[in-house]
């Protein structure tokens, strides 16, 4: 099988990039992990995917101070040498220029924790118990120039419960995040072949 050379983006733990690195341990799924970069030196999913055997790179955002364009070059110039086809953002948590989304749109996906188009950005889940709703899920999208706007791939949906917290609904929905993530990744890689 041809598989797609796949480099995931962290900003952190790398919760959402484990279970990617598990999914593509099936010489049946149509990514390969060539790539594990982050903003964050310090990010403990780089240690994970160094365990896992996957090359990894952390280029440091601060060091360009406001100038997110020259970081995003230095990424994309790491993306272009490891030959990367398709990028998965894992917890990235860095807002893309629209230079960097235009270079790499139709090949870049994100996973989002509210059932989009709903609670766009942060504290989605607070907004979700906030607003009432009866459930909450998570959304695996193209990503595109507007903040979590991208066409939508898939979404798994749970239950708010009665005392949710949104600690307690984050929980509960990580294992769903976890489900939908390498699946969503799957139906990307199939469109990008056809």
């Amino acid at each position: 099988m041809n598989h797609l050379k796949l480099a995931i983006l962290i900003s952190g733990r790398g919760s959402n990039m484990e279970a990617l690195l598990k999914a593509a341990e099936d010489p049946a799924f149509p990514a390969k992990p060539a790539l594990v970069l982050s903003n964050r030196p310090d990010a403990k999913g780089l240690e994970t995917a160094a365990r896992a055997g996957v090359p990894t790179l952390a280029i440091d955002h601060k060091l360009y101070g406001k100038d997110r364009e020259a970081f995003e070059r230095e990424l994309d110039k790491a993306l272009s040498d490891a030959g990367i086809e398709i990028i998965a953002l894992a917890g990235f948590m860095r807002v893309l220029t629209p230079w960097f989304v235009t270079r790499w749109e139709g090949r870049m996906i994100n996973i989002h924790p509210s059932l989009l188009p709903k609670y766009k950005g942060l504290d989605t889940h607070q907004r979700a118990i906030d607003a009432g709703d009866r459930e909450a899920g998570c959304t695996v999208h193209w990503v595109s120039a507007g903040v979590d706007e991208g066409e939508i791939i898939a979404q798994a949906a749970i239950p708010i419960l009665p005392g949710d917290t949104a600690d307690s609904l984050a929980a509960r929905l990580l294992p769903e995040e976890h489900r939908l993530y390498p699946r969503a990744l799957a139906i990307a890689c199939a469109r990008l072949r056809t």
